[in-house]
């Protein structure tokens, strides 16, 4: 059997698991993990607190600091209201390649690397490789927000990661975080005829949201010198407001919802601690004056950290020799990264299959792709099995406080 062959029926086995981020992982979670673990990996399956989902953390080699991680995630985005012409958990053939719900994003990655789980755990011999397969990445990353703060905790952070997100096996060493909220606002009803008579929380809704655009306004007049991002700056975007259900009736509630892209890492907090100071300052005591029990409350949908190009980078140095790269890449997307980078490790995005497939009605990936990242394994196993990668390890030390945005 080819290692192609063995690949593709890897990734059968997985997007039969439909693992949308709403619904449990387990089922995928215990198959890898017996794959992996009879093929000698030590295995550590850690549930979230609810004991529906969990991550995996499975290490070859010696039980020794540092080390290189595999990364990927097992929840995909749903199928409702998409027009798939295939059954989205049923791998099939399609003149494009292989079509099912997850080939793309981001299970093709995680079929490479168990169909070179023998290679792997014999080349791991002068220091250990962790695969990681995470929950909730589509929603938060909240599994491997998890997953770190478990490897701070034990003092068992690695060296170097690749996570293996759709990027047609280019190297990125860098992403904008993503940032979600909702802003809900509480007023107080009434009729439209008399509006001091009542606290209308669209008005203050739209007021926030108008802070938020001058906060935009501001970044794009100041972008950071030489950022290799595109747009260069910290976004915002409006792209959520709920409200109301009458034009001659006062709104009660209403609920804005925004992101923000930041490129550096000090522009979140600057932009919560802004519109904090706003709403504390001059939107809640204007609606409290009419009504007491008026609130605004902000509420986080997800914080995901950026990925920062950095220098030195040995994650990014080994990936470009692997895959022959003259340089690496940023991309508009958010990932894992950012959060094994704040563990002190050198970390890179380096997957197969385009991320223009992801998320989408028969999402697919090439079959091309799935062999160029079984070379790129190879060529990782060759430089694990010679003891010439862990040279070029830097061994750096956690950073607790950065485990969050």
């Amino acid at each position: 059997m080819t290692d192609l062959t063995a690949t593709v029926l890897q990734l059968a086995r997985l997007v039969a698991h439909p693992t949308i981020s709403s619904d449990s992982n387990l089922a995928l979670i215990n198959e890898v993990a017996d794959h992996l673990g009879a093929h000698g990996a030590r295995i550590e399956i850690l549930p979230d607190p609810t004991g529906q989902k969990a991550n995996l953390w499975a290490t070859f080699g010696p039980d020794a600091p540092g080390g290189l991680v595999l990364s990927a995630h097992s929840d995909v985005v749903p199928v409702e209201g998409q027009h798939w012409h295939t059954d989205p958990f049923e791998l099939t053939e399609v003149p494009q390649g292989l079509a099912a719900r997850g080939a793309c994003d981001m299970k093709g990655f995680l079929a490479c690397v168990l169909a070179k789980a023998p290679q792997i755990a014999a080349a791991a011999h002068h220091r250990p490789v962790h695969i990681a397969l995470t929950h909730d990445e589509e929603v938060g990353c909240h599994g491997a927000e998890a997953l770190c703060a478990h490897l701070v905790a034990r003092g068992a952070a690695p060296a170097l990661c690749i996570v293996g997100e759709p990027t047609l096996m280019q190297v990125i060493d860098g992403h904008k975080g993503c940032f979600e909220y909702h802003t809900r606002f509480t007023g107080l009803a009434g009729h439209g005829s008399a509006p001091d008579q009542g606290v209308n929380a669209i008005v203050f809704a739209v007021r926030y949201a108008a802070k938020l655009m001058d906060l935009a306004a501001a970044f794009k007049a100041d972008p950071p010198p030489g950022s290799r991002f595109d747009p260069p700056w910290t976004t915002i975007n409006i792209g959520l407001l709920n409200g109301g259900f009458a034009p001659n009736v006062i709104p009660e509630e209403a609920d804005l919802g925004w992101d923000m892209r930041p490129v550096r890492p000090g522009d979140g907090a600057f932009v919560k601690e802004t519109m904090a100071a706003f709403v504390r300052d001059e939107l809640l005591p204007e609606m409290r004056r009419i009504h007491p029990g008026a609130d605004i409350v902000l509420e986080v949908e997800g914080e995901v950290r950026g990925l920062d190009p950095q220098e030195p980078n040995p994650a990014r140095a080994r990936a470009m020799a692997l895959t022959g790269a003259n340089g690496a890449g940023t991309v508009a997307f958010g990932t894992e990264a950012g959060l094994f980078q704040s563990l002190g490790c050198a970390t890179v995005v380096c997957g197969p299959g385009s991320i223009d497939q992801a998320h989408k009605a028969d999402e697919w990936i090439a079959a091309d792709e799935l062999s160029k990242c079984l070379a790129f394994l190879d060529g990782l196993t060759a430089r694990l099995s010679s003891g010439k990668l862990p040279d070029t390890w830097v061994e750096n030390s956690p950073d607790p406080d950065h485990l969050t945005a």
